[in-house]
């Protein structure tokens, strides 16, 4: 019974993460996927997460098929999930989270050009030239990305965090006991 509530729960919020892409879709680099899947990480834990983030990468490659960003997204989502995890093991200040998700996010801006370069571009020579280049070209919009996750996660992250504490506590008592017994 735990294993399939769990699987459960891992495809509801794989689900989502699609569904939240796409209804923020009309928006361009706003997106509520970087603080829903950071919050699951948090409060869940990697081994809900993970599997949540590559659930995600994979639907995202069936609905838009395959492009160089299925790389940057195989990278960056489940490194975000991991990085997550673990504030949520150090019980982060919001802060902290704030100032992860907006190296994270400018992390993604550089990872996708870097990989666009890679294998877009096809030579090596001046590779630094044409990644300065294909950056500078996506800077706005690589900005409206830091700044609009820096808000969301200032304003929503810590509401967000108490709501699914408390979904977690109800799905998972027996978990919860775990935790309690070894935090004493």
């Amino acid at each position: 019974m735990q294993t399939s509530k769990k699987i459960a729960v891992i495809a509801l919020m794989s689900a989502t993460l699609t569904g939240g892409k796409m209804a923020m879709s009309f928006i361009p680099n706003v997106e509520p996927v970087s603080i829903l899947l950071a919050l699951y990480a948090y409060v869940f834990g990697i081994f809900y997460a993970l599997p949540c983030a590559i659930v995600f990468v994979m639907t995202e490659t069936f609905i838009w098929g395959v492009n160089t960003w299925v790389i940057s997204y195989f990278i960056y989502w489940p490194l975000l999930a991991i990085v997550f995890s673990l504030l949520g093991k150090r019980k982060a200040k919001l802060w902290q989270t704030i100032l992860t998700a907006v190296l994270l996010t400018l992390l993604f801006g550089v990872l996708t050009s870097l990989v666009d370069v890679g294998l877009f571009m096809g030579r090596f020579d001046n590779f630094w030239a044409r990644f300065a280049t294909l950056y500078a070209r996506g800077i706005l919009f690589f900005a409206i990305h830091v700044m609009s996750n820096c808000v969301i996660f200032a304003a929503a992250f810590n509401p967000l965090k108490k709501i699914l504490s408390k979904l977690k506590q109800n799905l998972f008592p027996d978990d919860m006991l775990e935790v309690k017994t070894k935090d004493n």
